[in-house]
C-alpha cells in the first residue's frame, strides 16, 4: 500500500504529517464526522428517549467512532487507511425500532451483536471476492455520494420538516461556505488546499452569526448539557431480543457491503496503478469496520459504519495519511468526555453542513464511477450497473414504492443504498451464469487472422470485464506471435490459442507443429537484421516477450507449445 502515490497526495497513506498538520487535519475530519451525529439525536428523539440518554448516544458514538479509525488506521488489524467510521443510516431503522421497544439496552446490545457478527464476516471476504467486482464496487461508493444529495440539499437550502422555505439568508450562506471551500480547494496549494473545509466551516459560522443564523438562542440549548462528565456512569447496561436479529443483520450486510466500496476506493485513491481491490485489505477492513460497531454497542453508541465523507475529503485535501485518524480518534474520545463542546457542533448552521457535505459528495460520486468504468463493460455489467442504480434511485424517488414489504425489511428497502448495493451483488451472481472463461480461437494464417483476433479479444474483454490495457497487451502480444510463427512456417493453415481468464490473470496458449519460435532477450540490433533472413520474425518474437509478464516455451517432438501470461 502506498508504493506508488499518486501526484495529487501531499500525504500519501505511509507519510507522517508534522505535528501541528496532524492535528488540524483530525480536527476538520472530526467536523465532517460530527455531521453524522443526526443520527443519534434522530434516534433518541424518534424512540422517544429523555435528554440525558441523547447525550449519553452521542458521545458514546463519538467515543467508539474514535477507536474504530485507530483500529481501521492499523496495518495490522485494520485496512491501514484513513477510512473512519461514522454513525451509519445503515443503522438507523433498526437502532430507532430497537431503543423504541427495548431502551438504550436493548440498542446497545443488538448493536454489540451485529458488530460482532460483521467482525465474524470479515473472514469471509476473501472467498467472496467474485461478488464484488469493480463495477459493483464503484456503484456502492457512488450511490452513498447519491444517497446524501437529499440530506445535503435540504441542509444547504434549509428545509426540512415543516420548514419547506428556502431563505435568501440561508441560501447566501450555503453559496458563501460552498464557494469558500471549492475556491480554496481549487486556485490554493499547501495548508490552504489541507484545511479548506475547516476553513470554509469555520468562515461560514462566523458569517452566520450577522445573518442571524447563529445565535444566543442556538448556545442556549446546550444549557442543560453538562461541561465534563463520566459518562461510563450513566451506561445503561446490555439487553437482546430475537425479534432485533433480521433488522439488525440486514443492516449489518449492508453496512459490509458498503465497507468493500469504501476499502476500494482508499485503495484506488492511494494507488496510481490500482486495477483490483486487494481482499486481504478489503477484509482487514471490514473486521476493523466491525471492531468499531461492536464498541459502539459496548460503550453504549448506535450502530456504525466507514464514512465515504471522510474518504472524500482526504483524496479532496491531498492528505490521505493514516496517522491522521489517530488524531481524529484522540480528539473525538476527547470530545465524548466534554458533552457541552461535543454537542455545540450539533448547533452548526445547517446550510454550513449541507454545503460541506455537497463538497464531498463530488469526490465521492466520481470516485464511484471511475472505479466503476476501470473495467471494460459488456451488456451484462451494464445492466448490473443500471438496474442497481434504478432501484436504488428509486426507494428516494418513490418513498411509498414498498410500504407494503415486511417491516424488517425496512434496512433494505428503507435504504437507496442498500437496495442498490444488494440488487447489484445479486445480478452480478445472476450474469455470471454462462459466461465461459476457458474459450478456444482459431485463426486462419494471412487471410483475416489480425481482424478476427482484435475483435475476438474486444467482445472477450467486455464479457469478462477485464482491465482494458491487459486485453490490449494481451492482442498486441498474439497479433505478434501469429506473425512470427506464420513467418517462420510458410505452410500452416492455421494457428489455434487457448484462453483462460479469471481475475488475477489472463493466459493464452498456442499449440503448432512445425519450426520453433526463439524469443531473444535484446532488441535485434540493424546489423543483425541486415545479416538475417529471419530478422522480422526476431523483431516480432522479441515484441511478444516485452508484452508479456511471463513467457513459456516448450517442444516435444514435431509440436511447439508457448504459453503467453498476463498479470490482471
Amino acid at each position: 500500500m502506498g508504493s506508488d502515490k499518486p501526484g495529487n497526495l501531499v500525504y500519501g497513506v505511509d507519510d507522517k504529517p508534522p505535528l501541528g498538520i496532524n492535528i488540524m487535519l483530525g480536527v476538520e475530519h472530526a467536523c465532517i464526522y460530527c455531521i453524522s451525529l443526526i443520527m443519534p439525536v434522530m434516534v433518541g428523539r424518534m424512540a422517544g428517549l429523555d435528554n440525558r440518554a441523547e447525550v449519553f448516544l452521542v458521545c458514546m458514538s463519538m467515543l467508539a467512532a474514535g477507536v474504530g479509525a485507530v483500529v481501521q488506521a492499523s496495518k495490522r488489524l485494520g485496512s491501514g487507511y484513513l477510512c473512519p467510521p461514522v454513525c451509519g443510516p445503515a443503522y438507523l431503522n433498526a437502532s430507532i425500532a430497537a431503543a423504541g421497544s427495548g431502551g438504550l439496552a436493548l440498542l446497545c446490545g443488538m448493536t454489540l451483536l451485529a458488530g460482532l457478527g460483521e467482525t465474524a464476516l470479515s473472514r469471509t471476504m476473501k472467498r467472496l471476492r467474485p461478488l464484488f467486482p469493480p463495477e459493483v464496487t464503484g456503484l456502492i461508493v457512488a450511490m452513498v455520494g447519491i444517497t446524501i444529495i437529499k440530506m445535503a440539499v435540504s441542509n444547504m437550502l434549509g428545509t426540512g420538516g415543516e420548514d419547506q422555505i428556502v431563505e435568501g439568508r440561508e441560501l447566501f450562506l450555503a453559496v458563501f461556505t460552498l464557494g469558500t471551500i471549492v475556491g480554496l480547494n481549487v486556485w490554493t496549494k499547501g495548508n490552504l488546499k489541507m484545511y479548506c473545509a475547516l476553513i470554509g466551516m469555520v468562515a461560514g459560522c462566523l458569517a452566520a452569526i450577522p445573518l442571524g443564523l447563529l445565535g444566543p438562542a442556538d448556545w442556549e440549548e446546550l444549557r442543560h448539557v453538562p461541561l465534563f462528565w463520566i459518562p461510563f456512569l450513566a451506561h445503561p447496561g446490555w439487553s437482546f431480543d430475537h425479534k432485533m436479529l433480521a433488522p439488525f443483520a440486514i443492516a449489518m450486510l449492508c453496512s459490509a457491503i458498503k465497507s468493500v466500496g469504501d476499502i476500494s476506493l482508499c485503495q484506488k485513491i492511494n494507488d496510481e496503478r490500482w486495477k483490483r481491490a486487494d481482499m486481504d485489505s478489503v477484509s482487514k477492513g471490514v473486521f476493523a469496520d466491525g471492531v468499531g460497531c461492536a464498541a459502539s454497542g459496548l460503550l453504549g453508541g448506535m450502530g456504525l459504519s466507514l464514512s465515504t465523507s471522510n474518504v472524500g475529503l482526504s483524496l479532496a485535501t491531498g492528505a490521505t495519511s493514516r496517522h491522521i485518524a489517530v488524531w481524529f480518534g484522540v480528539i473525538l474520545a476527547a470530545l465524548a468526555f466534554v458533552p457541552a463542546l461535543a454537542c455545540a457542533f450539533v448547533i452548526m448552521p445547517r446550510p454550513v453542513m449541507g454545503a460541506t457535505l455537497v463538497f464531498a459528495m463530488c469526490f465521492m460520486i466520481v470516485g464511484g464511477m471511475q472505479i466503476a468504468m476501470s473495467r471494460m463493460l459488456d451488456a451484462r455489467k451494464t445492466f448490473v450497473l443500471g438496474v442497481a442504480l434504478v432501484a436504488g434511485l428509486a426507494v428516494d424517488m418513490l418513498p411509498g414504492l414498498f410500504s407494503l414489504a415486511p417491516g424488517w425489511t425496512a434496512p433494505v428497502f428503507g435504504s437507496s443504498l442498500a437496495t442498490a448495493a444488494i440488487t447489484a451483488v445479486a445480478l452480478n451472481l445472476l450474469f455470471r451464469l454462462g459466461v465461459k472463461r476457458k474459450v478456444e480461437l482459431q485463426l486462419a494464417l494471412g487471410v483475416d487472422a489480425s481482424d478476427k483476433l482484435f475483435t475476438f479479444m474486444r467482445e472477450k474483454g467486455r464479457e469478462w470485464g477485464a482491465l482494458p490495457e491487459v486485453i490490449n497487451k494481451a492482442t498486441t502480444a498474439m497479433n505478434e506471435l501469429t506473425e512470427t510463427v506464420a513467418f517462420l512456417n510458410p505452410g500452416l493453415k492455421s494457428l489455434a490459442f487457448h484462453l483462460s481468464f479469471d481475475e488475477y490473470n489472463l493466459e493464452a496458449v498456442a499449440c503448432y507443429e512445425g519450426v520453433p519460435c526463439l524469443f531473444p532477450e535484446k532488441r535485434p540490433s540493424p546489423e543483425e537484421a541486415l545479416k538475417s533472413a529471419d530478422a522480422p520474425a526476431l523483431l516480432s518474437a522479441y515484441l511478444v516477450k516485452q508484452y508479456t509478464d511471463h513467457l513459456e516455451a516448450t517442444r516435444v517432438d514435431d509440436a511447439n507449445r508457448i504459453r503467453l501470461h498476463f498479470n490482471h
